[in-house]
C-alpha cells in the first residue's frame, strides 16, 4: 500500500486522468484509481470530496446533476479545458520529478 503522504501531490492529476474521457461521480471515480493502482493506492473519501472542491473552485472541473432513475441524486464531474491545461502542467512535473527521485534510487 503506497502512503497517502507520498502520493498526495498527485491525487488531483488522478482525478483529472478519470476525466480526461468521460465525467464521473465520486464512487466510480475512487473505484477506478483503487483497480488501476491494483489496490495499492485507495483513496480516501475525505480526500476525494476535498480534492473536488479544490479543483472545482479552480476551475479544473465542474459539477452538474444528472437525472437519475432512482435513489439519492449523485454529483458528476467533468474536466474544463483549463483543468486539461493543469493537467498536462502536472504530467510534465512529474516527468521531472521522477527524473530527479531516480537519481537517489538505488537498491542496497
Amino acid at each position: 500500500m503506497i502512503s497517502s503522504d507520498i502520493i498526495r501531490g498527485y491525487n488531483d492529476t488522478m482525478i483529472l486522468y478519470m476525466l480526461l474521457d468521460h465525467e464521473s461521480y465520486g464512487y466510480e471515480i475512487s473505484k477506478n484509481i483503487k483497480e488501476i493502482s491494483n489496490e495499492k493506492y485507495i483513496m480516501k473519501e475525505t480526500t476525494l470530496y476535498s480534492a473536488f472542491n479544490r479543483l472545482e473552485k479552480n476551475g479544473f472541473i465542474e459539477s452538474f446533476y444528472k437525472d437519475e432513475t432512482f435513489g439519492k441524486r449523485r454529483t458528476y464531474y467533468r474536466i474544463t479545458k483549463t483543468g486539461l491545461d493543469y493537467y498536462k502542467e502536472k504530467c510534465e512535473e512529474w516527468k521531472l520529478t521522477k527524473e530527479v527521485v531516480n537519481q537517489f534510487i538505488r537498491e542496497v
